[in-house]
């Protein structure tokens, strides 16, 4: 009985917390700044992983009536706890505020931004009473430029903005490319995922790609975003912009096209979807350990 509850319990807080999506975007985070500054930033990643854990939970708070016709894992649990996450997320929120003003103050304003975004993304806080996620295009942007914040913006003020005593080879095109890079392919997920929810954000009146455009749209859409997220890493790589241990993410596009292609032809799921997610955060994490082992690349 034991064990059974424990992974039920465990599957239920990868769900409502959208566990996946902390995942990649705190190795994004962890990432990226060790490529800017040399050092591993962990302190950086832990606050990416708070700030991304309260955004995604209070989103599921205010997301029911889609998570419902999406049928997403956990939507029962947070419509009968609503208030306590409520409390739990807003929660963190402050304490961490308070903590991370302590040791890195220089990030706070971007944080009180990327949270800001984040609150009229879930909340209508718009003229007309409208929020983020409701408007075309801009829905998937502010989530893209979320990763922005948390994952190029919180490494670079750490440094004070400045690149002098970045590793060999990183100069501000590098950082610019690889943010384009990174942007182009994040938002391919994001389209990926409305394709899945395309009948409870029609419902909700959610005007996403597959929303708007139909599904043969949104897949020309997703296409092109992989298509644009690989074409930025070989002209940057072809430039001698940026360097080989940059460049070598361009694997992840050209898999995560293969392998939607292949999902959506038997169907997209949002076993799918999340597949997709934790595949792209072990490829981070398979980077790392590359570099830890001193496996050939490393320094190029």
């Amino acid at each position: 009985m034991g064990v059974p509850s424990a992974l039920t319990a465990a599957r239920l807080f990868a769900s409502v917390s959208r566990l996946h999506i902390v995942a990649i975007a705190t190795l994004g985070t962890f990432t990226f700044g060790w490529l800017f500054t040399g050092a591993y930033p962990w302190l950086l990643a832990a606050i990416c992983a708070v700030d991304w854990f309260v955004v995604n939970l209070l989103n599921r708070v205010v997301d029911l009536q889609e998570d419902k016709a999406n049928r997403i894992v956990g939507t029962g649990f947070v419509e009968q706890n609503r208030r306590l996450l409520m409390v739990v997320g807003f929660g963190a929120l402050f304490a961490s505020f308070i903590g991370t003003y302590l040791v890195v103050p220089e990030i706070t304003g971007l944080r009180l931004a990327y949270h800001a975004l984040g609150l009229s993304y879930n909340w209508p806080l718009l003229p007309g009473k409208r929020r983020i996620k409701e408007l075309y295009f801009f829905k998937n942007t502010a989530s893209g430029m979320g990763f922005i914040i948390t994952v190029f913006l919180y490494p670079l003020a750490s440094i004070g903005w400045s690149l002098a005593g970045a590793p060999a080879g990183v100069t501000t095109a590098t950082v610019v490319l690889s943010a384009a890079f990174f942007l182009t392919f994040e938002l391919s997920y994001e389209a990926i995922y409305d394709l899945r929810d395309a009948e409870g954000d029609a419902e909700a009146n959610v005007r996403t790609y597959a929303v708007v455009h139909g599904e043969a749209g949104a897949l020309r859409i997703i296409d092109a975003l992989i298509a644009t997220s690989i074409v930025v890493q070989l002209v940057g790589y072809g430039a001698g912009l940026l360097p080989w241990r940059f460049f070598i993410m361009v694997v992840a596009p050209v898999a995560q096209l293969f392998l939607y292609k292949r999902a959506h032809r038997r169907g997209l799921t949002s076993k799918d979807c999340i597949s997709l997610t934790w595949l792209g955060a072990g490829m981070l994490l398979a980077y790392h350990l590359w570099v830890i082992a001193g496996l050939p690349g490393v320094g190029v």
